[in-house]
């Protein structure tokens, strides 16, 4: 078995389109999941591909991590890896591969996201020393709280 991170290539597109879908899948149960996937429109592979990290075991991609850079700050966009494909350390070797674009880009910082059920991403950024700066909290406003009705 022979793991590699590499950068995207237009080969990969098809490929991507198919782990992302698996992706966004994943978070409809998961807490906040709707929202980002009301927030995130799915990723034009075509034209991102020269920010987009793949990792891949026998030539196979298994994961991505999709890297945008806008002045002084990267960002992890998204970063999924096939759940069969985890454990091996392709999550982590693609993070070193964005922190490594970052720097040379010039950004003073690096930042991702998670939602708050999801370990495994959370686990990903600790590892890496990433940690969190602020927590985003929400509610829609077409359903109201047990407290709210207290206020009522």
């Amino acid at each position: 078995m022979i793991e590699a991170v590499r950068s995207a290539a237009a080969a990969d597109v098809d490929e991507l389109r198919r782990l992302e879908d698996r992706a966004r899948t994943a978070l409809i149960d998961q807490r906040g999941g709707s929202a980002v996937l009301d927030e995130l429109p799915p990723i034009d592979w075509r034209s991102a591909l020269g920010e987009v990290v793949v990792a891949t075991i026998d030539d196979v991609v298994v994961g991505y991590l999709h890297l945008t850079i806008d002045q002084r700050t990267a960002t992890v966009a998204s970063v999924y890896v096939d759940p069969q494909a985890r454990e091996v350390g392709l999550g982590d070797e693609m993070l070193t591969v964005a922190f490594e674009r970052a720097r040379q880009a010039g950004c003073d910082v690096l930042e991702g996201w998670s939602l708050p059920g999801d370990r495994s991403t959370k686990n990903l950024y600790e590892r890496a020393g990433v940690v969190a700066r602020k927590i985003i909290v929400s509610r829609r406003l077409s359903d109201p709280s047990t407290a709210e009705r207290a206020f009522q």
